[in-house]
């Protein structure tokens, strides 16, 4: 199978980022969201990662062009009904993902691949709401997707080895490493890195250390590029909950259960960068 358009729903963070690094491979891009607004904040901020590309002499401005050409926007999920390839990156909510693929199960292709960018929820019971388990896998992209190499490449029980062969191949040509794991809650990356953070928020909940002490500690002693609680409000509290919750849930352990404090940041709607208070206050930047 060739794939020449993609569709990516969701143009918040991770999708518009996705449609980014689609469009420089040179696939035709339709970047949906449900309100138009949602659709254009996503392009601009593509166009502001574009013009600082060309600012700093990373491409030149008829590349951009052709990137950028590459991109339309839908708020209409009728508009995939001609892609090749449809990755979703909406929130992390299991009853909203399954409606969302059984309707694009309907509307596209029978050959059309179907595809997640969900950080925790297990793909075969995504694809079970769609009559193309087959055709259904998981595709991870990291934050920042321009920057971040990694692709996890998660197969449901019944995913195809080609259909898994090409997600491979299209991570590759869009200038990601992808790696394969198996359909599990959190995979490996979250499985690891969210149980990390949530006891960073234990060791601030219970006065071990600052803010500052606990992420130096972390970047001077483990050199990790960036503390946890900080990495923590750069992905959104709101998400880090979401994937601690689905951890619990999953696995009935107790080892994931979100701490207290992250949960009050969240019904304080102190969600990090996005809404400038999170564990750090970014107002004051």
């Amino acid at each position: 199978m060739e794939v020449k358009k993609i569709g990516v729903i969701g143009a918040g963070q991770m999708g518009h980022g996705i449609a980014l690094v689609s469009a420089k491979a040179g696939f035709q891009v339709v970047l949906n969201d449900i309100k138009d607004e949602f659709v254009q904040g996503g392009l601009a901020k593509i166009d502001k990662f574009l013009s600082k590309s060309v600012a700093k002499g990373r491409m030149e401005e008829s590349e951009k062009e052709a990137i950028r050409g590459r991109i339309t926007g839908a708020v209409e999920l009728n508009a995939l009904d001609d892609a090749d390839l449809v990755i979703e990156a909406i929130i992390e909510n299991l009853d909203i993902k399954k409606k969302l693929f059984s309707e694009l199960d309907r509307i596209c292709k029978p050959e059309t691949v179907l595809a997640s960018n969900t950080s925790t929820i297990p793909i075969t019971d995504l694809a079970s709401a769609t009559q193309r388990p087959g055709k259904f896998i998981g595709m991870h992209f990291m934050n920042p997707v321009p920057i971040m190499k990694l692709v996890e490449v998660i197969r449901g029980l019944r995913t195809d080895d080609e259909t898994t062969k090409l997600i491979f191949d299209l991570s590759e040509k869009m200038g990601k490493v992808p790696i394969e794991v198996n359909d599990s809650p959190g995979f490996v990356s979250n499985r690891v890195l969210l149980p990390m953070i949530n006891e960073a928020i234990y060791c601030l909940y219970e006065g071990v250390g600052t803010p500052e002490a606990i992420d130096s500690v972390m970047k001077l002693g483990m050199n990790h590029p960036m503390g946890p609680l900080a990495l923590a409000d750069l992905i959104g509290l709101d998400i880090c909950l979401s994937v601690m919750n689905v951890l619990y849930d999953g696995f009935n352990d107790s080892k994931y259960r979100p701490c207290p404090l992250l949960k009050k940041k969240v019904q304080a709607g102190m969600l990090g960068r996005k809404t400038g208070m999170g564990f750090y206050d970014y107002n004051k930047e």
